[in-house]
C-alpha cells in the first residue's frame, strides 16, 4: 500500500463529519462590508452632494465663482436654471446653475 492510499481514506472521513454552519453567520461579513462601504463611501458623497446643493440655491447676483469648466467670472443675472456670468468686461456667459463648482471670496477676480 503506497502512503498516497493511506491519506485518501483519512481526507474523505475528515470532510463526511460536521454540521451544516449557522446561515446567519455567512451573512455577518456582507452586513459588515456594506457598513464599511456606508461610511467610507455613500455617507460622504451625500453630505457633499447636500453641501453643493445648499451653495447653489444661495448663489446671488455678484458673487464670484468658478464654474467645473475652470471659468471663473461675476454673477451677473440668476435665473431659474440658469446663470449670466461675466468673464471678462463685456463678456458674458450663461451656465447651469449646477455647473458651479466653487464661490469665490469677493474681489478674488481683481487680483487674478
Amino acid at each position: 500500500m503506497s502512503p498516497i492510499d493511506l491519506l485518501i481514506p483519512a481526507a474523505h472521513a475528515q470532510a463526511a463529519g460536521g454540521a451544516a454552519p449557522n446561515p446567519w453567520l455567512q451573512l455577518i461579513p456582507l452586513i459588515l462590508l456594506f457598513v464599511v462601504f456606508w461610511f467610507l463611501l455613500i455617507r460622504p458623497q451625500m453630505k457633499r452632494q447636500k453641501e453643493h446643493k445648499q451653495m447653489v440655491e444661495k448663489l446671488a447676483k455678484g458673487d464670484e465663482v468658478v464654474t467645473s469648466g475652470g471659468v471663473a467670472g461675476r454673477i451677473e443675472e440668476v435665473g431659474e436654471s440658469f446663470l449670466t456670468v461675466e468673464i471678462a468686461e463685456g463678456i458674458r456667459v450663461r451656465v447651469q446653475k449646477g455647473a458651479v463648482n466653487t464661490v469665490l471670496p469677493k474681489g478674488t477676480l481683481k487680483s487674478l
